[in-house]
């Protein structure tokens, strides 16, 4: 398969391009690299797809933790911008262009505890599993969409100076990605344990 992965440069997506590499053929995509995409930018997405790619996985949403009384209406329409809608157009645009046996992987977010500034993260994640097990429904002859949602990533807490043990090993959390995308799930929200 020819499989573009937004957001390849970070520890995600260069951990993903590193699973998917021996098998299938990686068009790499940042907002720095040769094929560039921001989520933030919906008009950068369409380019994506004159590679002609066979799977599509999107390795770059963050939301921020910032506590409720601390966000700016600004700063709420940029992260769902950003993580949200982002990705809702990336698959959008997927659907209508992949082949009927293509794949779309989006990134959520899972923590077992509410974290204090996590709130509008919480909303976009459960916003993103709703879409992609709706959409996986509604779709059943398309491309299949499925969401890995990663908690904390063991080496992210280490470069903050944490304990990993409570993190999963960008390895493992890679490993869900390509098994969603060699494998046949559809609507499916995959937690990396």
């Amino acid at each position: 398969m020819k499989i573009v992965v937004v957001g390849a440069t970070g520890l995600v997506g260069r951990a993903v391009v590193a699973a998917l590499e021996a098998r299938h053929e990686i068009v790499s995509v940042s907002r720095r690299s040769p094929v560039r995409a921001d989520l933030r930018d919906l008009a950068s997405l369409g380019g994506l797809f004159e590679t002609a790619p066979d799977a599509v996985v999107c390795c770059a949403a963050n939301v921020p933790l910032r506590p409720l009384g601390d966000l700016t209406a600004e700063q709420v329409a940029d992260d769902l911008r950003g993580k949200l809608l982002g990705q809702v157009e990336l698959a959008r645009l997927s659907a209508e262009r992949l082949p009927a046996g293509g794949s779309i992987t989006l990134t959520g977010g899972t923590f077992t505890e509410p974290i204090p500034g996590s709130g509008l993260g919480a909303l976009v994640n459960a916003g993103l599993e709703s879409f992609v097990r709706s959409v996986g429904a509604e779709r059943p002859h398309g491309p299949r969409i499925n969401v890995v949602s990663p908690g904390w990533i063991r080496e992210t807490l280490e470069a903050m100076g944490e304990d990993g043990a409570g993190g999963t090993s960008v390895a493992v959390v890679a490993e869900a990605y390509r098994e969603l995308v060699e494998g046949d799930a559809r609507g499916t929200t995959v937690v990396p344990r």
